[in-house]
């Protein structure tokens, strides 16, 4: 899709920390502000345990840098607490970025080293950027990683992301759009609907019934303004009695029952059993209560019909970063524009990195398994049909010219998790399941 109407607030210049913009002021000063530069973002590990990464936040990204302008709002505030200097300031007042990014595309899986993103420009520009791609992408990977496990244990059943209530009101629009990317089929979250035509779902909450004189009151006030095809909430007080009331006043065309408390293995059975005795055979079951990846996968051999998937969600199922950075690998040694250029790279003790541009490919075994990240310098090299190469074009001079629809990216993800080894949606802890190689 393309950018969705105030998805993206005027200006985003100062979702970035007061380094980013002293960096630039002393670069200005030593004349190296205008060298031309490659940044590089990837994570040096996966999170413990985890076997892949997913790629999330490409488009919100997108949006983001087209909004990065500092208005004369933003310049007054930075001239009256003297964050830089003059020079500075005006320099700042006609800045827009017109480099290049290139990366993975949403939805790709990646794994340590992986060069999800390469922004291309003079220093200035492009270390302007640093903290806006890191606290997108940082959030919306880690989200999209622990999303993609828990529609892999789901096996084809359907996810709904209801975790509104568990994060910050803006990250919330965030995380449903990652776990949309990822495979979830919908989210209760409105404003995620409305920004990118993500299905919405919701019928009420145990409040609902609370509010009347008994159950029979409640669900009968549901039927008659949402149809006979609702989703009735059942553990408010007894399931049994809940369920029994439920088929009487709905017959079998009643849509759903929600569980969301106690053991829900036990519950699904007893209330499957109940609902098949009654007639209601169609009648599907929708569990909810604080789920994971693990308690999906537990709850694979009941008769479940769809999960909703608030807290570990948008928290990343205890991985809320995907640990990415944004670090130099190349940079010219003069500010001509022909320069050429030099690689650079940290070397600090558990921080090293692997300087120079970098082409990323994915090699391939004979049945079209995926078996390696290839990492190049120097050049794209050779490929052939059992290497795929994963870098793509997302801005040009400063022009957008990597949108793409959100459903696209969606197709991708399953795509690219379908290629990788089985052993990659396994739950239990291990290495990353493609080894990453530099050449």
């Amino acid at each position: 899709m393309g950018t969705p109407a105030g998805a993206v607030a005027a200006g985003t210049a100062l979702l970035t920390d007061h380094y980013e913009l002293t960096m630039v002021e002393a670069a200005l000063r030593s004349g190296a502000a205008h060298r031309r530069s490659v940044f590089e973002v990837f994570g040096r590990r996966l999170p413990h345990g985890r076997r892949y990464g997913v790629v999330a936040g490409i488009g919100r990204l997108l949006d983001a840098i087209e909004a990065f302008r500092f208005d004369d709002a933003t310049l007054r505030y930075l001239a009256d607490r003297k964050v830089v200097d003059r020079t500075t300031l005006d320099w700042l007042a006609d800045y827009r970025f017109g480099g290049d990014v290139y990366g993975y595309p949403e939805g790709e899986c990646w794994f340590p080293g992986s060069p999800i993103v390469v922004v291309e420009g003079t220093f200035a520009e492009a270390v302007l950027l640093e903290t806006l791609v890191l606290s997108v992408l940082n959030h919306d990977c880690a989200v999209a990683a622990a999303a993609s496990r828990m529609t892999s244990a789901a096996a084809g059943r359907p996810c709904i992301e209801m975790g509104s209530r568990r994060t910050h009101e803006q990250a919330a629009v965030a995380a449903a759009r990652a776990a949309y990317v990822a495979g979830f089929a919908s989210t209760s979250n409105l404003r995620a609907g409305e920004a990118y035509g993500i299905p919405t779902l919701g019928t009420s909450a145990h409040a609902f019934t609370l509010l009347h004189d008994n159950e029979r009151e409640a669900f009968e006030a549901q039927i008659a303004a949402l149809g006979k095809n609702t989703t009735l909430l059942v553990d408010t007080y007894d399931v049994t009695s809940a369920v029994a009331t439920a088929v009487e006043l709905a017959g079998p065309e009643l849509g759903a029952v929600r569980l969301d408390s106690g053991d829900l293995l036990l519950l699904a059975h007893r209330v499957r059993r109940q609902l098949d005795e009654l007639g209601a055979d169609r009648t599907k079951i929708v569990v909810t209560s604080d789920l994971d990846e693990y308690a999906i996968a537990a709850l694979r051999a009941a008769p479940v019909d769809a999960y909703g998937v608030g807290t570990q969600l948008v928290t990343g199922s205890g991985h809320p970063t995907a640990s990415l950075v944004y670090k130099l690998v190349a940079r010219a040694a003069t500010s001509d524009a022909d320069a050429p250029l030099e690689s650079v790279a940290k070397r600090s003790p558990g921080k090293p990195s692997h300087g120079g541009r970098k082409t990323a490919l994915r090699a391939y075994d004979a049945d079209g398994v995926a078996e390696t990240e290839v990492l190049r310098t120097g050049g794209r090299g050779e490929v052939g049909p059992e290497l795929r190469e994963l870098l793509v074009p997302l801005i040009i001079g400063g022009e957008v010219v990597g949108r793409e629809p959100l459903e696209k990216s969606r197709e991708r993800h399953l795509r690219s998790r379908a290629e990788l080894p089985l052993s990659a949606t396994q739950l239990s802890r291990g290495e990353p399941v493609l080894a990453t190689v530099y050449e």
